[in-house]
């Protein structure tokens, strides 16, 4: 998978694809995160890339200029199954979203900043809307992180347990189980005997149970739309 990303402020975006699973994926040559400075396509000599709004108001707006020649420029040699632009008043990421980009070869995420962008970008060049949760961000550059981080980690070959992913909460409308490790009692804290007695059919039937409970106990609305879908 090839992912471009683009931002106001591409410093942002360094740390989270230098260090664990998303830089082994990286090494592993298994995805491509590439991160474009707006800025490169700026079309004047202050490398300005925002203006005043028409009509008035408080707050900058993302020209639509150095948006259109950046994705213009990377649409040259790459056929891209999704343009995704991050802000809060897109389509609620979860796991089924991110299961279906998983799938597509090519992605480009344009990170919002300042107020927002001109409206004719959201009209004309992007394919998909996407947003992280009911609140705003100075920009859209920690969204566009996470994104890739729910993608990347779903690409075969990225993690080292192929299965891990597959028992992530709600990959079946369910919250995960719970988990332990060693030492099986610590302060008198036991680990659930069912774990530790190696009966693999019996384990599954309590953690399915146990993820029924979770569900039920801190997201019922989880169960609720699984219903509807039947």
């Amino acid at each position: 998978m090839k992912i471009d990303i683009i931002s106001a402020v591409p410093s942002l975006l360094k740390s989270p694809f230098e260090d664990s699973i998303l830089k082994r994926a990286q090494n592993k040559g298994i995805v491509e995160v590439n991160i474009h400075n707006l800025r490169d396509y700026s079309t004047n000599n202050q490398k300005s890339i925002d203006d005043y709004a028409f009509g008035g108001g408080a707050g900058m707006v993302l020209s639509i200029e150095p948006i259109d020649k950046c994705i213009g420029s990377l649409k040259e040699n790459t056929n891209y199954d999704e343009v995704i632009f991050m802000t809060p008043d897109g389509e609620k990421l979860n796991q089924k979203v991110s299961n279906q980009l998983s799938l597509h070869s090519n992605i480009i995420v344009l990170c919002g900043h300042y107020k927002g962008i001109d409206e004719r970008v959201r009209q004309h060049l992007i394919t998909k809307e996407i947003s992280i949760g009911d609140y705003v961000l100075s920009g859209g550059e920690l969204a566009a992180a996470v994104l890739c981080d729910s993608i990347i980690r779903l690409i075969p070959g990225v993690l080292n347990d192929e299965t891990s992913a597959l028992s992530d909460s709600f990959q079946d409308n369910l919250l995960a189980p719970p988990v332990f490790t060693r030492p099986a009692k610590f302060k008198n804290w036991e680990v659930p005997k069912i774990l530790t007695s190696g009966n693999s059919k019996e384990i599954e039937n309590w953690r399915h149970e146990k993820s029924i409970e979770k569900t039920t106990k801190l997201r019922p609305d989880l169960l609720k739309w699984s219903s509807e879908l039947k």
